[in-house]
């Protein structure tokens, strides 16, 4: 089972908690008045905004764009024109998506669950491979961030397409399609870059993870 489907689990049953407390709390008070009423239907409505899926989306995707970004700024001063102009589209897109995903869980009332963990999240580098990009430059550092970017793509593109198969916020359904479109369109563009031919998921990175030479485990 990866972090995101044991986030999404766990959220499920903190969930299924609270609405067990908010019933038995309704029941005790009974005919307390019509402002108990009243402040149970604005909850309602609040609670059908959104629901477990989309809070496990946005509190997922939020550290893994934050990674994207990260390697998008190692591109400033390693990169070639070519993946240095591709780093900035990047960092310009998911800069302003993880501002609307944290405005999206303070109005769902979620934290972004920091005690979480992404350590098999799919497409998220490890510190090794973070490492190795890092210290890389040239031909050498655009070859890495392509490699690595398409694979890191990937697994957003899966979380975003779960987001919309389980998702019921029209705001993060709208967000994961559009993740889905851009990161679909760049997956091709890398791998065009790279000169392999393929679909999208299909590219040099899930190669040189078979191959074990940019795995980092």
């Amino acid at each position: 089972m990866t972090s995101y489907q044991r986030a999404l689990k766990q959220r499920a049953l903190t969930t299924a908690a609270a609405a067990l407390a908010t019933a038995l709390f309704a029941t005790a008070c009974g005919d307390a008045g019509g402002d108990t009423a009243d402040t149970t239907s604005e909850s309602e409505e609040q609670v059908a905004e959104s629901n477990d899926a989309d809070v496990v989306f946005a509190r997922m995707m939020i550290p893994h764009h934050e990674q994207a970004v990260t390697m998008a700024d190692l591109a400033d001063t390693r990169a070639g024109d070519e993946v240095g102009e591709l780093a900035v589209e990047i960092r310009d897109a998911q800069g302003p998506e993880i501002e609307q995903m944290e405005t999206l869980l303070d109005s769902w009332g979620a934290g972004r669950g920091s005690d979480m963990d992404h350590s098999d999240m799919g497409g998220m580098l490890t510190e090794e491979q973070m490492n190795e990009l890092g210290n890389a430059e040239g031909d050498r550092f655009d070859t890495l961030f392509l490699e690595f970017m398409v694979l890191h793509h990937e697994g957003a593109v899966e979380m975003a397409r779960t987001e919309l198969d389980d998702g019921i916020n029209p705001e993060a359904r709208e967000l994961a399609q559009e993740i889905v479109d851009a990161q679909e369109a760049e997956i091709r563009q890398m791998n065009e870059m790279l000169g392999v031919e393929g679909s999208e998921g299909e590219g040099p990175g899930a190669e040189a993870t078979e191959d074990g030479d940019h795995s980092g485990h």
